[in-house]
């Protein structure tokens, strides 16, 4: 496994942090590590880097214990924290050249992560002149530097356009075809192009670990239909398969069925039975932001 974690848990005084965290990632797969704010994904991915050690529990990288071993775990892992420290005065090559420098790698590999990471028009400028986009890339290009197994990547997007955001989503895909990549994101649209599976977190407890198509596949249909009246949700549950309902606004229902089959002939044919008149009827999927906001609210 590229990253092992056992009931790892992290205390500031009395606040927990992390609270017997366990998962394991192997190689090469992407994984989306979500949560709400103060959830514990920052403070989870500095112990995997060693910034930090937990107050309970194992977690390896790569083998190697991050607590007995953190030079050989810092040797295998390019990491871009979500504050992003960079040396401004320097210029993009003069600073890849310094950590290259560092991590005693060919000077050869800086202008391959150049090309890698689309810095190229940039690459003559001081890291102060550059936007807050270009100024991810360099962070994102001094983690590959040293070709690591073992991405891991807090909040990775941030501050980048739409085009921006294509051409790194295509390639961190790319990285994660041989390496294992280990990121947070608050952009639900990222994790689904990007990632073979979610971990969610809320208050330092892994609430959901899956691939990401067994989400998809494990969901409930849901029907949305709008009737011409207000319709008591008791009458709407003696549908078949009917697992909830709710009355979104004036007359406009969410009912949720627990099965496979397409339901809106059923909700049609319910209707006309009892002098219904529908005005919508439509099925919709439940995204991955709803499904994060039902794991994650209070």
């Amino acid at each position: 496994m590229s990253i092992k974690v056992e009931s790892l848990t992290k205390t500031y005084g009395s606040q927990h942090a992390l609270q017997h965290v366990s998962f394991s990632i192997g190689k090469p797969e992407i994984v989306g590590f979500l949560g709400p704010n103060g959830a514990g994904k920052s403070t989870m991915m500095k112990i995997l880097t060693t910034y930090l050690s937990a107050t309970n529990g194992h977690a390896e990288v790569n083998g190697y214990d991050v607590n007995t071993n953190k030079q050989q775990v810092q040797k295998s892992v390019g990491y871009l924290p979500e504050h992003n420290p960079l040396y401004l005065d320097m210029f993009v090559k003069e600073y890849l050249a310094f950590n290259a420098n560092i991590y005693k790698v060919s000077k050869s590999r800086i202008q391959e992560v150049i090309d890698l990471t689309g810095l190229s028009p940039e690459a003559h400028k001081k890291i102060g002149q550059l936007s807050k986009g270009y100024r991810q890339r360099v962070g994102l290009a001094n983690a590959l530097l040293h070709d690591p197994d073992v991405l891991i990547l807090d909040e990775p997007t941030t501050g980048l356009d739409p085009n921006q955001l294509v051409s790194i989503r295509e390639l961190i895909k790319t990285i994660g075809k041989t390496k294992t990549v280990f990121l947070s994101t608050h952009i639900m649209q990222e994790v689904e192009a990007m990632c073979d599976r979610v971990i969610i977190i809320n208050k330092g407890e892994i609430v959901t670990d899956k691939k990401l198509k067994d989400l998809h596949e494990g969901k409930d249909q849901i029907v949305v239909v709008e009737f011409d009246y207000r319709v008591e949700d008791a009458f709407l549950l003696r549908l078949p398969h009917v697992k909830s309902v709710k009355n979104t606004y004036d007359f406009v229902y969410e009912i949720t069925f627990n099965t496979e089959k397409d339901m809106r002939p059923a909700v049609f044919d319910f209707a006309h039975d009892n002098a219904l008149k529908i005005l919508q009827l439509n099925q919709k999927n439940e995204s991955l932001e709803e499904l994060f906001r039902n794991l994650t609210q209070d």
